[in-house]
Protein backbone atom coordinates (compact mmCIF):
# COMPACT_ATOMS: atom_id res chain seq x y z
CA UNK A 1 0.00 0.00 0.00
CA UNK A 2 0.82 3.73 0.16
CA UNK A 3 1.02 6.55 2.38
CA UNK A 4 0.14 9.54 1.15
CA UNK A 5 2.20 12.84 2.55
CA UNK A 6 0.68 16.07 3.27
CA UNK A 7 1.76 18.92 5.54
CA UNK A 8 0.50 22.61 5.72
CA UNK A 9 3.74 23.60 6.06
CA UNK A 10 4.33 23.06 2.40
CA UNK A 11 2.37 24.22 -0.66
CA UNK A 12 -1.25 22.56 -1.13
CA UNK A 13 -1.29 20.62 -4.62
CA UNK A 14 -2.36 22.62 -7.39
CA UNK A 15 -3.84 19.90 -9.20
CA UNK A 16 -4.62 15.98 -9.29
CA UNK A 17 -1.44 14.81 -7.23
CA UNK A 18 -0.72 14.72 -3.73
CA UNK A 19 3.01 16.67 -1.83
CA UNK A 20 4.14 13.07 -1.68
CA UNK A 21 3.54 9.38 -1.58
CA UNK A 22 5.49 6.76 0.77
CA UNK A 23 5.40 3.19 -0.70
CA UNK A 24 7.52 1.07 1.40
CA UNK A 25 10.36 2.60 2.78
CA UNK A 26 10.80 4.92 -0.44
CA UNK A 27 9.08 8.78 -0.95
CA UNK A 28 8.70 10.13 -3.94
CA UNK A 29 7.67 13.59 -3.82
CA UNK A 30 6.34 16.22 -6.45
CA UNK A 31 7.97 18.75 -7.58
CA UNK A 32 8.19 21.64 -5.67
CA UNK A 33 8.21 25.67 -6.74
CA UNK A 34 9.07 29.21 -4.97
CA UNK A 35 5.14 29.49 -2.78
CA UNK A 36 4.76 30.52 0.03
CA UNK A 37 2.80 28.14 2.54
CA UNK A 38 1.68 30.65 4.89
CA UNK A 39 0.50 33.28 2.13
CA UNK A 40 0.13 31.21 -1.15
CA UNK A 41 2.24 34.01 -2.84
CA UNK A 42 5.47 32.92 -4.95
CA UNK A 43 8.72 34.29 -3.65
CA UNK A 44 10.59 35.04 -6.96
CA UNK A 45 12.58 38.56 -6.09
CA UNK A 46 15.93 36.65 -6.61
CA UNK A 47 16.84 33.22 -7.68
CA UNK A 48 18.48 32.82 -4.29
CA UNK A 49 14.85 33.82 -2.12
CA UNK A 50 13.20 31.54 -4.70
CA UNK A 51 15.72 28.72 -4.36
CA UNK A 52 15.63 28.66 -0.34
CA UNK A 53 12.08 29.02 -0.40
CA UNK A 54 11.83 25.78 -2.53
CA UNK A 55 14.17 23.87 -0.48
CA UNK A 56 12.32 24.80 2.69
CA UNK A 57 8.99 23.48 0.99
CA UNK A 58 10.87 20.24 0.48
CA UNK A 59 11.99 20.41 4.05
CA UNK A 60 8.27 20.64 5.16
CA UNK A 61 7.72 17.35 2.98
CA UNK A 62 10.34 15.46 4.27
CA UNK A 63 9.73 16.31 7.84
CA UNK A 64 6.07 14.76 7.20
CA UNK A 65 7.34 11.96 6.34
CA UNK A 66 9.88 11.57 8.67
CA UNK A 67 12.66 11.88 6.97
CA UNK A 68 15.73 14.73 6.67
CA UNK A 69 17.81 15.67 3.79
CA UNK A 70 20.05 12.90 4.44
CA UNK A 71 17.21 10.60 3.89
CA UNK A 72 17.29 11.72 0.14
CA UNK A 73 18.39 9.92 -2.45
CA UNK A 74 18.25 11.37 -5.89
CA UNK A 75 16.85 14.66 -6.74
CA UNK A 76 15.83 16.76 -10.04
CA UNK A 77 16.48 19.81 -10.48
CA UNK A 78 14.10 22.22 -13.34
CA UNK A 79 15.45 25.39 -13.87
CA UNK A 80 14.55 28.11 -17.06
CA UNK A 81 17.81 29.42 -17.26
CA UNK A 82 21.28 27.35 -16.91
CA UNK A 83 23.22 30.96 -16.48
CA UNK A 84 21.26 30.58 -12.44
CA UNK A 85 22.79 27.04 -11.93
CA UNK A 86 25.39 28.35 -10.07
CA UNK A 87 23.21 30.40 -7.58
CA UNK A 88 20.58 27.94 -7.39
CA UNK A 89 23.42 25.24 -6.19
CA UNK A 90 24.66 26.88 -3.48
CA UNK A 91 21.82 27.26 -1.73
CA UNK A 92 20.80 23.85 -2.67
CA UNK A 93 24.32 22.68 -1.70
CA UNK A 94 23.39 24.19 2.06
CA UNK A 95 21.13 21.71 2.68
CA UNK A 96 23.02 18.34 1.82
CA UNK A 97 26.56 17.09 3.09
CA UNK A 98 28.57 17.12 0.29
CA UNK A 99 30.38 13.70 0.95
CA UNK A 100 26.55 12.02 1.08
CA UNK A 101 24.56 14.13 -1.44
CA UNK A 102 22.27 12.53 -3.43
CA UNK A 103 22.77 11.43 -6.95
CA UNK A 104 21.19 14.58 -9.07
CA UNK A 105 20.19 15.31 -12.73
CA UNK A 106 19.50 19.46 -13.53
CA UNK A 107 17.67 20.08 -16.60
CA UNK A 108 17.12 23.37 -18.17
CA UNK A 109 13.03 23.15 -19.66
CA UNK A 110 11.23 25.91 -21.48
CA UNK A 111 9.07 26.81 -19.19
CA UNK A 112 7.64 25.54 -15.46
CA UNK A 113 4.48 25.78 -13.52
CA UNK A 114 3.04 29.65 -12.93
CA UNK A 115 6.22 31.18 -14.35
CA UNK A 116 8.95 29.96 -11.67
CA UNK A 117 12.27 29.42 -12.66
CA UNK A 118 12.75 26.50 -10.23
CA UNK A 119 11.28 23.50 -9.32
CA UNK A 120 12.89 20.35 -7.57
CA UNK A 121 11.76 16.94 -6.50
CA UNK A 122 13.29 14.19 -4.59
CA UNK A 123 13.24 10.51 -3.83
CA UNK A 124 14.27 9.41 -0.24
CA UNK A 125 14.44 6.55 1.63
CA UNK A 126 13.96 5.71 4.94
Amino acid sequence: MKKIIFTENAPAPIGPYNQAVLKVNTLYTSGQIAINPTTGELVTATIEAETEQVMQNMKAVLEAAGMTFESVVKTTIFIMDMNDFGKINTIYGSYFNEKTAPARETVQVACLPKNVNVEISMIAML
